[in-house]
């Protein structure tokens, strides 16, 4: 397929706001589609979304391969980016500028795009970056200036054409199924996290779509709960009794056995991280009986010596260390709380109640104190024993408690109602970092002032800027020079002392109350924020959306 079809397919979605349109237009794409992998660009990816290795290609390189395409100096790439906003804008606008003889004389294929990337996703070491560098030049000197744009936008992963993943689940719906069995397929994604793999099953129909499951060897969409304000609201929407369990304040983990013994550990986000928890394979070998299965579960730190749990901040290095693990697994022990079991022994139990899926998870697991066990529960409809099994949960240093509805099914990705989360009356949102300031003094070289965006569909709002909450010393919790290390290789853009960043970074906010600003795009400021955790588990798509934040205005509004 010439790569200068799909650019202006492109074109023609980012031209309308409303999905249904969107996914309209993709309908016709998908309905004349030879190479199913074309899918992917939809979404400015090469791979499926479970498959995490990223193209690694930031504004600053991106710049510098222009500079080489078109024979310029960097500066005056920069400065064209300064005027028009985008790099893609910018490729586009130099190809157009370019002799026309010198143009056009073979097309670019998406075919030949795909060849390209995936070698750039593979190149590391010594003298990748000029070998990418190569690659991109390679594809500019033959591109179209709408060819330029789009790739450049691709590169950057960022298309700007507002496409999500509910879109082109209603266009494969409509398609193949005449609008119908949307909630079908959005389930069997949730399980695939493919999309390639979703449109094949569908074209074939029904029965081949209800053939995908759960797999052993790749991540899945956990189940999301919501959030309530109290118990009385908890048993309005779970029923009573209902099911009330310990929240930690770790990090979710989906723990997967092969039918070949082979043991992967996943995050929320789709990360394998089993090599950084040789300890927790080890124990999961140890004290879980199965063949195969998958587990869902939420991995916690606790202090050696005193045995207490310790915040979110000390399992999150586990995470991030590639090295010396074993050093890190005895400063750092952990204790796994394994909360569901959706897979066991070839069956998907993702049907059956939790009441069921709870008593296999208990006759599967070997209880070691402080090490592996099932998560702390009472199942009950008495308001007095929830609440004092909350107030246990927050003395023992746990988040707060989950409220579970006994007969409910395991719907992975999808914030169903059927479970519910409650903390302490504390105002927070989940926000990501897209921006910041260096400071200066004692904290000169650090960044220590950062811009938060909500989400409203596809598109990044500010909604304010927060400067507290981290420390100044590592055995305080995550300092501002480990903020400012983990966000550098985020910088895209950089102007006297602020920083553009890649929407990578969620973080945790406190918050005394929301109120209208003209000064942010969101429309919303929030009132002395405060950091209260990294949230390394999350990606930007997990964060509140704008919508969420319209509603509690309104919720504290009706306070008053």
């Amino acid at each position: 397929m010439r790569y200068e079809e799909l650019c202006n397919l492109y074109e023609r979605i980012s031209q309308t706001t409303k999905r249904l349109e969107k996914a309209d237009i993709i309908v016709q794409f998908l309905s004349n589609l030879e190479n199913p992998k074309l899918i992917y660009l939809l979404s400015g990816r090469v791979l499926p979304e479970y498959d995490l290795r990223e193209i690694g290609i930031s504004q600053q390189i991106l710049i510098k391969a222009i500079s080489k395409s078109f024979g310029i100096k960097t500066t005056d790439v920069i400065n064209e980016f300064k005027e028009l906003g985008d790099l893609g804008d910018v490729a586009e606008s130099l190809i157009k500028k370019r002799n026309q003889s010198f143009l056009f004389s073979s097309d670019l294929t998406s075919e030949k795009i795909f060849e390209n990337l995936l070698k750039i996703l593979d190149l590391e070491g010594i003298g990748a970056i000029e070998k990418k560098i190569s690659l991109i030049s390679e594809l500019y000197s033959i591109a179209k200036p709408i060819e330029a744009k789009y790739l450049s936008r691709t590169i950057l992963g960022n298309l700007r054409i507002g496409i999500s993943t509910p879109t082109i689940i209603d266009a494969i719906s409509k398609l193949f199924f005449n609008g119908e069995f949307k909630e079908l397929v959005q389930e069997k994604y949730n399980l695939s996290n493919d999309f390639v793999e979703i449109f094949n099953a569908s074209k074939k129909g029904i029965k081949e779509l209800e053939k995908i499951s759960l797999n052993t060897t790749k991540p899945l969409n956990v189940m999301l709960a919501v959030k309530v304000d109290s118990f009385e609201e908890a048993f309005e929407v779970c029923g009573k009794p209902a099911a009330i369990e310990q929240k930690y304040d770790g990090f979710r983990m989906v723990i997967s056995k092969s039918k070949l013994g082979d043991i992967s550990l996943f995050t929320r986000k789709l990360e394998n991280v089993t090599a950084q928890f040789p300890d927790v394979v080890e124990r999961i070998k140890k004290n879980i009986k199965g063949k195969s299965f998958i587990l869902d579960s939420e991995i916690v730190g606790f202090n050696r010596e005193t045995k207490k749990y310790l915040p979110f901040e000390a399992i999150s290095q586990r995470i991030r260390r590639k090295y010396d693990i074993e050093d890190l697994i005895e400063k750092l022990p952990v204790e796994i709380n394994i909360f569901d079991c959706i897979y066991l022994d070839g069956k998907d139990l993702t049907k059956k109640s939790f009441l069921e899926r709870r008593k296999i998870l208990e006759k599967i697991i070997k209880i070691e104190e402080l090490k592996i066990r099932p998560a702390v529960q009472i199942v009950t409809d008495d308001l007095k024993k929830a609440e004092e099994f909350f107030q246990e949960a927050l003395e023992l240093g746990e988040e707060g408690v989950m409220i579970k509805r006994l007969d409910a099914e395991y719907h992975s990705g999808r914030k169903v109602g059927y479970m519910c989360k409650l903390k302490p009356v504390m105002e927070d949102l989940d926000l990501v970092i897209i921006g910041a300031e260096y400071g200066t003094g004692k904290r000169s070289g650090s960044l220590t002032s950062f811009i938060l965006a909500c989400k409203n569909g596809e598109e990044l709002l500010e909604i304010g800027r927060v400067s507290s909450g981290l420390k100044e010393k590592e055995e305080e919790g995550l300092t501002y020079e480990q903020m400012t290390e983990i966000l550098k290789p985020l910088i895209e853009s950089e102007e006297n002392n602020i920083v553009t960043l890649s929407p990578k970074i969620v973080v945790m906010v406190n918050y005394q109350n929301i109120q209208p600003s003209p000064s942010y795009s969101s429309g919303f400021a929030l009132r002395f924020p405060r950091i209260v955790r990294y949230r390394p588990d999350k990606s930007w798509k997990d964060i509140a959306s704008l919508d969420e934040i319209k509603e509690e205005v309104k919720k504290s509004r009706a306070k008053l």
